[in-house]
């Protein structure tokens, strides 16, 4: 019954199509004028013929066309197809106003508005999806502060990855202004992050909820937050996915991880290692300074005390076992640069003698 449907609509389309294009040709030749009603004639049962014959044809490869399209349109989200569509929408409108006196032009004046359509059309639908989590966040923006806020300055994309969140650290730096830029987040990190939360672990459990409560922080307190889906060319482990997600955003990389950070170096990609800045902004000491410590515990040789800085410094204070759990005043005697960090030796501070009346 569908085919009997299909080849009916087929013929009829056929019919009409074949008898203006007859009209056409009359009106161009006016010598036919004697025989119009034949060619009419004729026409029309050529294009019935003709449409009934391509019809199951044409309706078959414009199912699979349609299946196609469909199944690219599965894995896109609603936000995406209407993104898309309001992006074709303005396209098009662009297209109209510059195909208008496009149309003027005789004899090609038809196909250059065409084209603009099909140019700025694309250009729309693309544009729009590519920087969709710009969009959305704008409109999220101006939907939460009533369309008050005033432009931001944008900066290179900055991709955080699971243990930089987690550390903490990072809201801070952003807070003082030391990090702009949009802060991606890839679904895949915060996807870690609620398994790491949910983790029978207590320790992995409060590390994953404090990440959690850093993102939340920066979303409410400063904006700064756009989660990302990961790049649809990407696959295997979440750190594999967050290069591939900065390579494709041209952006850098922050993180705490020693192995991304060499990873995501030797595939061109810029890292911003939250440790390497916490290692630059210590104060510089040198030897002849005074230090206020306060000795924890013993040292590996005997008769050593060792203590830490603010800022999470080992001294090593010749001397200082007797004075486990006193805070008091060292001289440094050296420095040393190694592999995990600074170490400062001292000794304590010896009285300045009284002086003489």
């Amino acid at each position: 019954m569908t085919q009997v449907i299909i080849r009916m609509a087929g013929a009829l389309l056929g019919a009409v199509v074949g008898s203006q294009l007859t009209g056409e040709l009359v009106g161009a030749f006016s010598q036919l004028a004697r025989v119009r009603l034949p060619l009419t004639i004729a026409g029309l049962l050529l294009g019935l013929l003709i449409g009934s014959l391509l019809s199951l044809w044409v309706w078959r490869r414009f199912e699979r066309l349609m299946g196609w399209a469909l199944g690219a349109l599965e894995h896109a989200s609603l936000r995406d197809i209407a993104l898309g569509a309001a992006g074709l929408a303005g396209g098009l409108v662009i297209a109209f106003l510059v195909g208008y006196p496009l149309s003027r032009i005789p004899g090609i004046g038809v196909y250059l508005a065409l084209a603009a359509a099909l140019v700025f059309g694309y250009l729309g639908f693309h544009l729009v999806l590519r920087r969709r989590e710009e969009v959305t966040g704008s409109l999220l923006r101006l939907e939460r502060t009533g369309g008050r806020e005033r432009p931001r300055s944008r900066g290179v994309p900055k991709v955080l990855d699971t243990s930089v969140i987690i550390d903490g650290r990072v809201a801070d730096v952003v807070k003082a202004g030391f990090l702009e830029g949009p802060l991606v987040v890839p679904r895949s990190v915060l996807a870690e992050l609620q398994r790491i939360a949910d983790s029978s672990d207590a320790l992995r459990r409060n590390r994953g909820r404090r990440g959690l409560d850093i993102l939340q922080r920066l979303q409410e307190e400063l904006q700064a937050v756009q989660v990302m889906d990961d790049h649809r060319e990407t696959g295997g482990d979440v750190d594999g996915r967050l290069v591939a997600l900065a390579k494709h955003l041209r952006g850098w990389i922050v993180t705490n991880d020693f192995n991304l950070n060499k990873v995501a170096e030797l595939q061109g990609i810029r890292v911003l290692n939250i440790n390497e800045l916490s290692q630059a902004l210590r104060p510089i000491v040198l030897p002849g300074e005074e230090l206020s410590v306060q000795v924890v515990k013993d040292g590996k040789e005997a008769g050593q005390g060792i203590g830490y800085l603010d800022d999470g410094t080992m001294v090593v204070v010749e001397g200082g076992r007797k004075h486990i759990g006193e805070r008091f005043d060292i001289v440094v005697t050296s420095v040393l640069q190694t592999v995990a960090g600074r170490m400062i030796f001292g000794r304590p501070k010896e009285p300045s003698a009284p002086e003489r009346r």
